[in-house]
């Protein structure tokens, strides 16, 4: 990999992790808008894995709960994986624009979501249910796009649990569909041994950025923050749905 690519490559990763800090929005989804204007979209889906692994140990590991989640949410982590696996195979067999398209549609509607929804509610009676299909379907977005975010970060808020759980909850989907991609890319020799070895190089700027967003989050408003990232996600989604 070039240096004129790696030097853009580990700053995408440093912004990404700081903007995590202070907002706690997915760092692949943070990251992969950038990284994605470098490389094909499997590359920089491989690269962003293990520094996606690390911080979403970083934020949730001292929250604890991790088995209150996992007790509770099982049923949603199984279903992803199958849908990990369809998004895998249309990921391998689609033309790079199309994915490059469909995570651009994945940014834009999550970022306008989060903007602009009016607060959802789901019915207890109802969590069961819903599950194995957001399971599926946030596999199935993950696996073709890379991006972790949807819709079980929409099912979990609308599900009204406290933060406290929330972080470790969708911090475990984040980790199983990185873990199962890695996973994926390795075995169909997308996660070369020199991807793997500047994403392993990124990991301590990844800690330094987490650890400077959580020390900026704790002093400036947040809210002001997450409303700038969401907006530019917002037209970095709308960017990449245009044909080069």
């Amino acid at each position: 990999m070039p240096v004129e690519t790696i030097t853009p490559v580990l700053l995408a990763l440093l912004s990404a992790a700081l903007l995590k800090g202070v907002t706690g929005l997915g760092f692949s989804t943070l990251s992969l808008p950038i990284l994605v204007l470098f490389m094909e979209p499997p590359a920089a889906i491989a690269l962003v894995l293990l520094p996606s692994l690390y911080s979403n140990f970083a934020v949730m590991t001292p929250l604890g709960q991790l088995r209150t989640a996992l007790s509770r949410f099982w049923p949603l982590y199984l279903a992803s994986l199958p849908g990990l696996l369809a998004g895998f195979a249309l990921l391998v067999s689609l033309d790079a624009a199309i994915s490059r398209a469909a995570l651009g549609g994945v940014l834009a509607v999550y970022a306008l979501w989060s903007l602009v929804a009016p607060p959802l509610i789901c019915p207890a009676r109802l969590e069961a249910w819903l599950a194995a299909p957001v399971g599926f379907a946030t596999g199935l977005i993950s696996g073709l796009t890379g991006s972790q975010v949807m819709p079980v970060l929409a099912y979990m808020m609308a599900l009204g649990i406290d933060k406290a759980l929330l972080v470790p909850a969708i911090n475990l989907s984040f980790t199983l569909s990185s873990l199962v991609m890695l996973a994926l890319l390795g075995g169909a020799g997308l996660a070369s041994v020199e991807l793997l070895g500047v994403a392993l190089l990124a990991i301590p700027l990844v800690a330094l950025g987490i650890h400077l967003g959580g020390r900026l989050r704790r002093r400036l408003p947040e809210t002001i923050y997450r409303r700038a990232v969401l907006l530019v996600l917002l037209v970095t989604g709308l960017s990449l749905l245009m044909p080069k």
